[in-house]
């Protein structure tokens, strides 16, 4: 019985060189598509994170600008008085030291002309806990035998990120936290209501509010008695909303469109009218981005109608 011989042959040099070759091309295909779909992943999560952190600011100062019309009924059944000074007020291209009583002594360094928005409200509750029903933008309560206040401006941190911050008054002094980072711009417009229909007849910002009480010519013989006709008579009782605007960045873009892009926080045709004036309501991103690369950045801004009031 023969057994014919059998003759086994391996891969030659050149079709190993081909196979490593094709296997090479297959590893750098899978690696840049995988490369891709982590930046892809990642610019999500970060407009994620972005739209998220912009709705959150939103909501937090709509929030506390319509807590300032509330009226506690059990202690002031007539509402307000009306020589009791306004529930909003605000500052352009300012922001405020974190201790220091409200917004006295504004810094007019403000992050790329950031304004200021001021807000104080009645407590509600027996003291010291209050009811919970009033809370400045820090979560305490308020009691009615206090005055409750938030008000939101732009500062730096200690590694010089912009962010919007809320300052309060606590039990023995005032304190302030953050409410979102990675801000380029806040900016606040007031819808002034003169003939009280309850609708604004134009949105100005707070140095023509200011302007506007600067020229009334005040009542009364000795200076208490001119501020409180001030108090009576201010425009800043005569809003029927508020506009506020935020510009966030986020991770740097890759798109060479990003370096021409400009910001209008109001829309184009108020920048157009304001754009020099209203410091803050446009901007470019060969400002914002200066020497570095340019970032992904988007505007929030929302309009926080206010109940109609009475005269």
């Amino acid at each position: 019985m023969s057994v014919a011989s059998q003759h086994q042959q391996g891969m030659t040099l050149a079709e190993l060189l081909v196979a490593m070759t094709v296997g090479l091309g297959v590893l750098l295909t899978a690696g840049s598509l995988f490369i891709w779909a982590t930046r892809a992943f990642a610019a999500q999560a970060d407009t994620a994170a972005m739209d998220d952190a912009g709705r959150y600011a939103l909501e937090a100062m709509a929030r506390a600008v319509r807590q300032s019309t509330f009226v506690d009924w059990e202690r002031d059944m007539g509402g307000p008085a009306a020589d009791a000074p306004a529930r909003l007020s605000g500052l352009d291209a300012r922001r405020v030291a974190q201790t220091g009583f409200a917004i006295d002594h504004p810094i007019a360094s403000a992050v790329h002309g950031s304004d200021v928005l001021a807000v104080r409200y009645p407590g509600s509750g027996a003291p010291p806990a209050g009811d919970g029903s009033t809370l400045d933008c820090a979560g305490f309560s308020v009691h009615r035998d206090r005055e409750g206040w938030s008000v939101f401006y732009v500062a730096r941190n200690a590694q010089g990120q912009a962010e919007l911050r809320c300052k309060y008054r606590g039990a023995s002094n005032w304190s302030a936290h953050a409410v979102v980072g990675a801000v380029d711009s806040f900016q606040v417009l007031y819808g002034l209501d003169l003939d009280a229909d309850g609708a604004p007849e134009r949105y100005v910002n707070a140095s023509t509010l200011a302007g506007l009480d600067a020229a009334l010519l005040l009542a009364g013989a000795s200076a208490a008695e001119r501020a409180a006709d001030l108090r009576r008579r201010t425009h800043w009782k005569k809003l029927a909303s508020v506009r506020v605007a935020l510009l966030l960045h986020g991770a740097p873009s890759r798109l060479a469109s990003t370096a021409g892009l400009r910001y209008d926080l109001f829309g184009p045709e108020y920048g157009d009218m304001a754009g020099l004036a209203d410091p803050g309501v446009r901007l470019l991103e060969t400002t914002l981005a200066g020497r570095h690369a340019a970032r992904q950045r988007k505007v929030f801004a929302t309009t926080i109608a206010l109940p109609a009031r009475t005269e």
